[in-house]
């Protein structure tokens, strides 16, 4: 459970800033940022709160720049800076020796000659509250200085010395910002001045606004006179009138948790126990996509909230491989009270539910029909089981965005001009890039599926419809080129080589399951790390997930890779009668040490060498790539027996 990098990567600004660290608090908020320390995203910080909607975060502490006096008397500065100048300064990095993530704990060591410094820090779990413990290793005496570089801002924005300074009122051990955060720590002296053009390499690389100023609300102090001397500061957001807690205890609690997180989930290997703890990170309380889920799932860091898509599509791997079906009953239960119009709300990232997606409640179906199948909770089912009928009866009498069944052949029909309902969901400039009205294949095969979970879980079996949809999609979807249209309509057939067809074969009640996808999915769509989304062959691939947000969104679902796509890949495997090899996981798992540290990136290019993009640790990449990585140890096992 543990991911380490020498001098190489530490002292190498460019290597150190590629690498991200993220350290969650268990209610949406975290503190994130690069190995050799310098923040290059609007949403770096060692201290970003979510009181409410995981989406609607706040950034407080930006930075702690530690400031060492050596006994020769002279002063080294360990923080690292980018500004709109071009300069870095300070440049500690250069110091670096070491960077440690261990139990899901980063940790740095600075070598300043005989002098050796180590950082360690976690946050209190299910609390926004930051515990930073900096100790001396070897050598000294030295003055230890931390100064605190803060914003008060939505994570999505930017701050400038133009507005007003940061409102700061004095506590008897530090200072309250904004009325909004608090600081904690031995020997504080205020200061208050902006810090002008820090520069954002990745927010300009995504052709976004890449500069902020920072404020210097003052600076720590402690002497650290010889080995095991430690210096602790504590931030925290929320009761600002109650005490912090000791630095030293958050990071060893924040150890422990890690360790019992991923004892309950019973890894099979390392790389199952890095996946496990990395899931983890995703889990949070309070309300998210419902407003009243007393449990959700946050989709993705440092920029997305709670999407039901992406929580059903996650639910198996976050929740059932991990030892968490307690908590994933809840969340069923609580989603359940969402739906309207036998529709899911689909996020609240915007501050209100929306209801604009086709396959997220189909997700969820298939999602209750997992939990049972494993856990054997029928009672769950019962309890379900007239919300899910009132889903089918919705979705064959016709509701929101055209989604309804069609009388003649039972399959799903869902779309309208101007929105993208499948997970194939970008948009530039309000219109859908991939809008997919029709028959989308993997709807259709999820539709079917959810018919066969709803008959299970009623002890009618599929019934007529299932049988009906069922047929009506093996003579409709077909293709002459050898695989699945990606969508029919009245009007044409869209036979573009896309992955979505992958569901047909690997879903429990897939319409074509234990038939074997194209070859041709193999050849074209397959990467170390995951699936393309187009294949290179088609008109309109695109082979780069760069640029600005036009550029990125043209090409998300226009050949990105997408490592979730791992999971019905393997699934379909397995369906057909074939094993997924290890080295099919061999490119994920040297993921887990680049881009997101210890999980796996939302994207990657299309084309080689299939560079990490989007966000860097996203909810169902790591889901389907652990359960997809135990599904195929499982089946390796009983071919073994």
């Amino acid at each position: 459970m543990s991911i380490f990098f020498g001098p190489g990567v530490c002292g190498h600004l460019d290597e150190g800033a590629g690498r991200e660290w993220l350290v969650p608090d268990g209610c949406g908020g975290y503190a994130m940022g690069t190995v050799c320390g310098l923040r290059t995203r609007r949403y770096h910080a060692l201290l970003v709160t979510s009181l409410t909607n995981p989406a609607q975060r706040r950034v407080a502490l930006a930075a702690l720049d530690p400031v060492v006096q050596l006994p020769s008397g002279a002063t080294v500065r360990l923080g690292v800076h980018e500004w709109a100048s071009g300069t870095v300064s300070p440049a500690g990095h250069e110091f670096l020796e070491r960077f440690d993530l261990i139990d899901g704990v980063p940790r740095w060591r600075w070598r300043i000659g005989d002098i050796v410094l180590e950082r360690e820090l976690a946050m209190a779990a299910g609390r926004p509250m930051l515990g930073v413990v900096h100790r001396l290793r070897a050598g000294g005496p030295v003055r230890l200085a931390l100064e605190a570089l803060c914003t008060w801002r939505d994570a999505h924005g930017e701050r400038y010395a133009s507005g007003p300074a940061l409102a700061m009122a004095p506590t008897t051990d530090g200072t309250v910002l904004e009325d909004a955060y608090r600081l904690a720590g031995p020997g504080w002296e205020p200061a208050g001045e902006w810090y002008l053009g820090a520069h954002l390499r990745e927010e300009e690389a995504r052709g976004l606004p890449a500069q902020e100023d920072l404020w210097y609300a003052g600076r720590f102090t402690a002497d650290l006179t010889g080995a095991g001397d430690a210096l602790e500061l504590c931030a925290w957001a929320g009761d600002l009138n109650g005490p912090g807690r000791r630095p030293g205890e958050i990071v060893d609690s924040a150890r422990q948790r890690a360790r019992a997180v991923v004892a309950t989930a019973k890894p099979a290997d390392d790389t199952d126990a890095v996946l496990a703890l990395a899931a983890d990170a995703f889990v949070v309380r309070g309300s998210g996509a419902t407003g009243t889920t007393p449990v959700d799932v946050v989709a993705g860091y440092p920029w997305f909230g709670a999407w039901s898509r992406d929580t059903m599509i996650s639910y198996e791997g976050l929740f059932l491989a991990t030892g968490r079906a307690e908590e994933g009953r809840r969340l069923l239960l609580g989603y359940a009270e969402t739906l309207s119009e036998g529709m899911l709300a689909n996020t609240a990232d915007t501050g209100a539910p929306e209801y604009n997606t086709v396959d997220g409640t189909l997700w969820f179906v298939h999602a209750i029909g997992r939990h049972v199948a494993v856990t054997g909770d029928t009672d769950l089912a019962q309890a379900l089981l007239p919300a899910l009928s009132g889903i089918v009866k919705a979705h064959v009498d016709g509701t929101r965005y055209g989604i309804r069944v069609d009388s003649q052949d039972y399959l799903l029909y869902a779309g309208m001009p101007g929105y993208a309902l499948t997970w194939m969901d970008a948009r530039v400039d309000g219109v859908g890039v991939t809008p997919r009205i029709g028959k989308p294949v993997e709807v259709n095969a999820l539709w079917i599926n959810a018919l066969g979970v709803i008959g299970e879980l009623s002890g009618s079996g599929g019934g007529s419809m299932f049988q009906s949809a069922t047929e009506s999609f093996r003579s409709v979807f077909p293709a002459p080129t050898g695989w699945l249209y990606d969508v029919v309509d009245a009007a044409a057939r869209d036979a573009a080589l896309r992955p979505n067809q992958l569901f047909a074969y690997a879903l429990p009640y897939a319409p074509l399951r234990g038939q074997r996808p194209s070859a041709a999915i193999d050849a074209n769509l397959l990467t170390p790390l995951g699936l393309r989304s187009l294949s290179p062959t088609e008109p309109g691939y695109r082979g780069r997930h760069r640029g600005g947000s036009a550029a990125r969104d043209h090409a998300y679902h226009q050949g990105t890779v997408w490592p979730w796509l791992i999971g019905p890949y393997v699934d379909a495997l397995h369906a057909s009668g074939r094993a997924a090899t290890g080295d099919l996981f061999a490119g994920l798992a040297a993921h887990l040490s680049e881009y997101g540290l210890g999980s796996v990136s939302e994207t990657a290019d299309g084309d080689r060498p299939h560079g990490p993009t989007g966000c860097p640790f996203q909810a169902w990449s790591v889901a389907e790539t652990l359960r997809a990585r135990r599904s195929a140890g499982a089946a390796a096992g009983r071919v073994a027996g």
